[in-house]
């Protein structure tokens, strides 16, 4: 699976054409059950310094995934924990199933850490002392704690899953590829950078979309037509900026 995780992901980053992925298990169960354990079969028992340190094949390919162009949604209807629960991490939001998610990092129990990106990425979603709870607590969550949590986006009823996770896909593929690519980066820089640098970032994520995007010819559509100013418009934007998308 991680193979063809890192071959997609190649495919991906050469596809503009494509700019919303979810991710979904054909398993009614399961959306991943954890790991398998025979990545681990060939570590050493002997402990390592950190200059010879090297990443696992699972944190590679996970952050490879969290560094797509596209926006990517986990829709979770079954078991996510261990490696299955940090694939969902990696993804830009999560959406779970009430009654048939169920989430969970044991890796402490068996004598390790979360190591796909869920020690680090947890306390980036959900702050110190809730990712140690989940980490160090070993114990299964549902959807709705999740949300609680902070671990997901939103918990919906199995029915309602489907349809909320379609129709966000939809509206977010109306975008411009480059501007969705640039709003994730400049997110990520939220969480990664001092705010400085991070403002910087914004800055030149900024250029890139007015640069590769139809930004400027919708902002002079806007300022000559009055439409920034009509107060049915302001009313509603979300109608707005769906039509504005035919100014190219």
């Amino acid at each position: 699976m991680l193979a063809d995780l890192n071959m997609l992901a190649q495919k991906l980053e050469a596809d503009r054409n494509i700019k919303v992925v979810v991710f979904q298990s054909a398993n009614p169960e399961i959306f991943v059950a954890h790991a398998d354990t025979n990545f681990l079969k060939d570590m050493s028992a002997t402990a390592v310094s950190r200059e010879e340190v090297k990443l696992l094949d699972l944190q590679v390919v996970l952050e490879r995934i969290s560094k797509l162009p596209q926006a990517t949604i986990a829709k979770i209807e079954g078991f996510a924990r261990g490696g299955g629960h940090e694939f969902a991490l990696a993804c830009d939001m999560r959406f779970a199933a009430r009654g048939k998610a169920k989430f969970m990092q044991m890796e402490v129990g068996m004598g390790i850490l979360p190591c796909g990106g869920g020690a680090s990425r947890m306390a980036r979603q959900v702050g110190l002392g809730r990712a140690l709870e989940i980490v160090l607590g070993a114990q299964d969550f549902d959807a709705d704690q999740a949300e609680a949590y902070g671990t997901i986006n939103k918990a919906l009823d199995p029915e309602e899953i489907g349809p909320f996770v379609e129709a966000l896909a939809n509206r977010i593929a109306l975008w411009p590829a480059e501007s969705i690519n640039a709003c994730k980066q400049t997110v990520y820089a939220s969480i990664d950078k001092p705010i400085d640098e991070a403002l910087k970032e914004e800055a030149y994520w900024l250029y890139q979309s007015t640069s590769q995007t139809p930004a400027l010819k919708r902002f002079q559509w806007a300022d000559d037509n009055g439409a920034q100013f009509d107060m049915d418009n302001q009313r509603s934007w979300p109608d707005m900026v769906v039509s504005v998308q035919e100014v190219n």
